[in-house]
């Protein structure tokens, strides 16, 4: 194992390959300070207390986030035209009191009854996309249907014509790929000018839906009212559209893939899938726990503080990593093995905790649960094929495999 300042978190092939980085975080220096200046916090426990102390540790960060979501390094060098909104804290990159009346409209929007009355609907859409390879001997199951799945979902859900999906999902890339840090300043560029786009279009629909109410969640957005809140401006609708298109789609899609290829890289565990399905949602917790699809969250500190016994200067960034607190032996035992009869699998970090909880969490275990039981039901010798490499998308801040090819017979 090398010494901490040996890796370099940006470095592509430490992307690709971070559980040896991860360890060694977790064995040198739990909460240490990298050579870029910013901190990583590396285990569980300190994950956890620095996410509920959230006036030491604010989520304020966007300064960090230059270049991702919404291009602002482009944007703020005058190389793309200004975006028709201006940038907005909403969720993500927000703390109470504030934060506070935007989750509750959001809460509203995303109902656990809305949630529920989508379970027949998510599984037709999976079944639709099967029958369209179903005659195949092998797909690529990421373009095949760990893409269009939720995809289609989070589309339908705000209004979007199905025709226009390969426009979403081009906004969608754009929105997520610079948040990496891995990309040249003109693809930071080309982003930037996509996600222009795509606020344009979302100020449209978000108009067309005051104007009249129709049943999917923008228009729920647009609409709703909270204990006398006030209701969200159409540049508070599009940052959190925005937010739901990148959470909704593409960790989702890489939480699809990558639990498939846990699955069929075991046949013990596979096995026990197909003899026990009621285990298929405990799967769907490891695959999140294994993989963590976005693998940390930005915090700053908003005072002199300290944790773990670090002094953390006021304003400094800190990267709350939660792919290495997802494989730590003091919580998880033999942390490198996917088991879908881990007991406390349901006790990672993947969609953060707290105030921050991901809104959309039940949304992504459903359409994940639905898409590995379509699966197992309709094909009963799945096999990875020997070509795939099984490499992910440079980033250092999400994880998702580029493809997975899959032998049907």
């Amino acid at each position: 194992m090398r010494q901490l300042d040996d890796y370099n978190p940006f470095d592509p092939e430490v992307a690709e390959n971070p559980f040896e980085y991860y360890a060694a975080l977790r064995e040198q220096a739990p909460v240490y300070r990298t050579p870029m200046g910013f901190f990583m916090v590396s285990t569980h426990r300190l994950c956890l207390e620095a996410i509920r102390e959230t006036k030491a540790f604010s989520s304020r960060f966007a300064a960090a986030m230059a270049g991702g979501m919404g291009g602002s390094n482009a944007l703020e060098k005058g190389q793309v035209d200004e975006t028709p909104i201006s940038p907005t804290d909403t969720l993500l990159t927000n703390d109470p009191p504030s934060h506070t009346r935007f989750r509750k409209l959001v809460n509203k929007a995303f109902s656990p009854r809305r949630v529920e009355k989508m379970d027949a609907y998510v599984s037709q859409i999976a079944r639709d996309l099967i029958d369209g390879f179903e005659s195949q001997d092998r797909i690529e199951l990421v373009t095949e249907l760990a893409v269009p799945l939720p995809l289609t979902v989070i589309a339908d859900q705000l209004g979007v014509p199905r025709s226009g999906m390969d426009d979403f999902k081009k906004w969608s890339d754009a929105s997520v790929a610079p948040l990496g840090g891995i990309v040249t300043q003109e693809e930071q560029v080309e982003c930037a000018r996509l996600v222009v786009e795509l606020q344009k279009y979302l100020l449209a629909r978000a108009a067309e839906r005051r104007s009249k109410a129709t049943d999917d969640l923008l228009s729920d957005l647009v609409h709703a009212s909270v204990d006398g809140e006030t209701p969200l401006s159409d540049a508070e609708v599009v940052s959190i559209t925005q937010q739901f298109l990148v959470a909704g789609n593409e960790t989702s899609t890489n939480l699809i893939a990558a639990t498939l290829m846990f699955i069929l890289q075991d046949p013990e565990q596979e096995a026990k899938l197909r003899a026990r399905p009621d285990l298929i949602p405990n799967a769907v917790e490891e695959g999140l726990r294994c993989e963590t699809p976005v693998q940390g969250m930005w915090r700053v500190a908003a005072c002199d503080t300290e944790l773990g016994g670090v002094e953390i200067p006021k304003g400094s960034f800190l990267m709350l990593r939660y792919a290495a607190a997802n494989r730590d032996p003091a919580v998880f035992s033999d942390p490198e093995r996917f088991d879908v009869e881990r007991s406390n699998a349901r006790e990672h970090l993947s969609f953060g905790q707290g105030i921050h909880f991901c809104p959309g969490a039940s949304l992504a275990r459903k359409e994940a649960a639905v898409a590995i039981q379509s699966m197992l039901d309709r094909f009963p010798k799945l096999s990875l094929s020997k070509e795939n490499d099984f490499r992910h998308h440079p980033s250092m801040l999400l994880r998702g495999l580029k493809r997975l090819d899959v032998g049907l017979r």
